[in-house]
């Protein structure tokens, strides 16, 4: 029984990823799933979360105001903090029995307050109770589906080290792109436009030449298209928040969506986010702009 709740909860999450995306709200993980006349909850409010109809816990999450120091160890595995300092509290008896029977659970990774990364299957790996943590490591979709597979599954460490480093950096992209597209209202900062699914977080100076942090002072929120004609160097933002295009690019003749869509940007004042320490760095920009000067 507990193995197939444990893969309808991972075939729901897909579902509910196909319908609203890689970022899943609280409000629609609370609905949970109807199994066999039980409803089965994925998440709660406690870190470590084992559904009644459940003797493993089915999920682990880190929130946005933890107060414990999950994180990332240099061998591209997660640290997981224990529920309190007791290694006896149920929650952490919980973990260590599945890690004894190598059973799959869903990492939940708030990217913003109530938005949620839900990562499966993950495997509790190790048990540092002088630490108070456990290793956690992210498979591959495919053994999810298949119980058999989980425990053969812990040979295969070096695809789980791989997987959980493409993890950190979809964790680390995902609440880059949420904590920038609050700060400037889910709209494009050049045009306004405001659906969600069609705004990215674009970086002013790439991570790894900002010093490898992802600080909403070094994104901007744009539709795609302007994400495109920015990361090209078509149109740039001076130091002061203004627009610039290209002059080549101004001087072309096209149809509506050149004239309307890129060259009626040219002289127009960026949109800002109202917390001036969200606001765009101006040294950072100063350092784009130059780049956008010499491009064409």
């Amino acid at each position: 029984m507990d193995a197939r709740i444990r893969v309808r909860a991972f075939q729901w999450l897909q579902e509910l990823v196909a319908a609203h995306g890689d970022i899943l709200s609280w409000q629609v993980l609370q609905q949970g799933f109807a199994f066999r006349g039980q409803r089965i909850y994925v998440i709660g409010q406690q870190g470590i979360w084992k559904p009644k109809a459940l003797d493993i816990p089915l999920s682990i999450r880190t929130s946005v105001k933890s107060p414990y120091g999950d994180r990332f160890s240099g061998e591209h595995l997660l640290l997981y903090s224990y529920q309190g300092e007791d290694p006896n509290h149920r929650d952490n008896r919980g973990l260590r029995e599945a890690m004894r029977q190598q059973v799959p659970l869903v990492y939940f990774h708030a990217v913003a307050v109530g938005q949620y990364l839900a990562v499966w299957p993950v495997f509790i790996v190790d048990d540092d109770s002088a630490n108070l943590t456990f290793t956690v490591a992210a498979d591959d979709a495919y053994v999810a589906q298949d119980p058999e597979s989980w425990p053969a599954a812990a040979e295969e460490d070096y695809r789980r080290r791989y997987i959980t480093a493409a993890v950190k950096t979809r964790l680390h992209q995902s609440s880059f792109r949420a904590r920038v597209l609050a700060a400037y209202g889910e709209q494009c900062a050049f045009c306004r436009f405001r659906h969600v699914e069609l705004l990215d977080a674009a970086h002013i100076i790439a991570d790894a030449d900002a010093g490898g942090e992802p600080l909403v002072n070094n994104g901007l929120a744009l539709c795609k298209i302007h994400h495109a004609a920015f990361d090209r160097h078509m149109v740039g933002v001076s130091p002061d928040y203004v627009i610039q295009v290209q002059q080549a690019v101004l001087a072309e003749e096209d149809g509506p969506m050149l004239k309307h869509g890129i060259q009626q940007l040219h002289g127009q004042r960026l949109f800002l986010p109202r917390q001036p320490m969200l606001r765009p760095d101006r040294d950072r920009l100063a350092q784009r702009y130059d780049v956008f000067r010499r491009a064409i």
